[in-house]
């Protein structure tokens, strides 16, 4: 705390001894030292306090910087989900339009009707025979061909 030598506490203390005297000089010294602890801890208990209002303050700060960044993040989202739903929107809306002109533009169409076929061409087209493939001769097993080398 106070920036005093030895030197000077022993001149404070011969000074005391003469002042004060030999009895009390124990008592006095006692309470002196009571005091400055009691100073001391009072100093310690205000620096403590003070930091810890500082903490609580950075906290704070940081906690409305916090909100003011969620805060943009969540209009970020909103408006790129805003700007999506209108260009969404906007296309499906083209598309029915596309759709309506495409409809008012081509005529109905009627459905084909199949030919109908009578008795006496049913009997003209016969049912295609199925050929039956003969297989080749082959060769018996014990002998392989043979390549013929030039």
């Amino acid at each position: 705390m106070f920036d005093i030598a030895f030197s000077e506490m022993l001149i404070i203390a011969v000074i005391a001894l003469v002042v004060i005297g030999p009895e009390k000089l124990p008592k006095v010294a006692k309470t002196i030292g009571h005091l400055l602890g009691k100073a001391q801890r009072y100093v310690s208990d205000v620096k403590s306090e003070i930091n810890r209002e500082m903490e609580i303050d950075e906290l704070r700060k940081l906690q409305a910087e916090m909100q003011a960044a969620a805060t943009k993040v969540e209009s970020d989202v909103q408006t790129t989900l805003r700007d999506a739903e209108f260009d969404m929107n906007k296309s499906v809306k083209a598309i029915e339009d596309d759709i309506a002109e495409l409809e008012s533009s081509v005529p109905p169409v009627e459905p084909a009707v199949a030919p109908v076929v009578g008795p006496e061409k049913q009997s003209a087209v016969q049912p295609v025979k199925q050929a039956t493939v003969q297989q080749a001769p082959t060769a018996p097993s014990g002998s392989a061909p043979k390549a013929e080398a030039k």
